[in-house]
């Protein structure tokens, strides 16, 4: 009765016999439909890059992003329920201003995502409401501190990350991500790489189309989160793709 929730699943605010909190297991099986984000820290800087599908060719180019500017030096990438995600942007954007107004600089990123952390928490204690259906991930670049980047997951547990993935394909794009040696590169560098691991892990035959969203912040964006510039993005769009074809033919070559 308690491995499938049978009972069990009908409040956030109840345990299973073992333990489970099946209401939060369903907000992580919502971020597992979702396409793939990614995020990494590398020596200089934080880079996001988005797997954003797209069911209809009717919609225009752009809409639904799921990379956000929570303050000037703080950006934002979700997986999962869209609508969930935007309601915890605005709950970010508001802490960040709470703090500037109230102390006169800019909210550090492990005391946002801390707030933001306990606020998700929040959604899972009572019988009146449900979890967010969506995980986040916020990075930051400061001159003193450098780069650092922390997910948050339904639950409200979060942890810093060199690199992280999030969405459907989070598993094969960890495993991507193990190849990387990323307090040696660069944000240019690894601009190239996400695009890459996006485009690896896209299943091409569920998901015909998708968009790849990108953005930056970092010592070179002078501490501001970014999008990435139409120029930089194609140029990362040519590497991932480039590096797919020569990965298909070198699987062709040995076959």
């Amino acid at each position: 009765m308690s491995s499938i929730g049978t009972g069990y699943d009908l409040s956030a605010s109840q345990f299973s016999p073992d333990g489970r909190v099946f209401q939060v297991e369903y907000a992580q099986k919502a971020i597992e439909n979702s396409g793939t984000a990614v995020g990494l820290r590398g020596k200089d800087g934080v880079v996001f890059a988005v797997e954003k599908l797209v069911t209809s060719k009717l919609y225009e180019p752009g809409a639904n992003r799921r990379l956000f500017s929570v303050d000037r030096h703080v950006g934002l990438s979700i997986a999962g329920l869209l609508a969930d995600a935007r309601q915890l942007v605005e709950t970010a954007r508001t802490e960040a201003s709470n703090y500037r107004g109230e102390y006169g600089t800019n909210v550090p990123i492990q005391y946002l995502t801390d707030r933001v952390a306990m606020y998700m928490h929040a959604y899972t204690l009572y019988s009146a409401v449900r979890p967010f259906g969506c995980s986040l991930m916020l990075g930051t670049y400061d001159k003193d501190a450098g780069p650092a980047m922390y997910m948050i997951d339904p639950s409200g547990v979060y942890n810093g990350y060199l690199g992280c993935a999030i969405g459907k394909a989070k598993q094969a794009a960890k495993t991507e991500m193990e190849k990387i040696k990323f307090n040696e590169m660069s944000c240019q560098e690894l601009l190239k790489e996400a695009a890459k691991i996006i485009y690896t892990v896209h299943d091409s035959v569920k998901d015909k189309s998708f968009e790849l969203e990108l953005s930056w912040v970092g010592e070179h964006t002078g501490g501001v989160h970014q999008k990435v510039p139409a120029d930089v993005h194609q140029a990362a769009e040519a590497y991932a793709k480039a590096a797919l074809e020569e990965d298909s033919d070198s699987d062709l070559d040995e076959s």
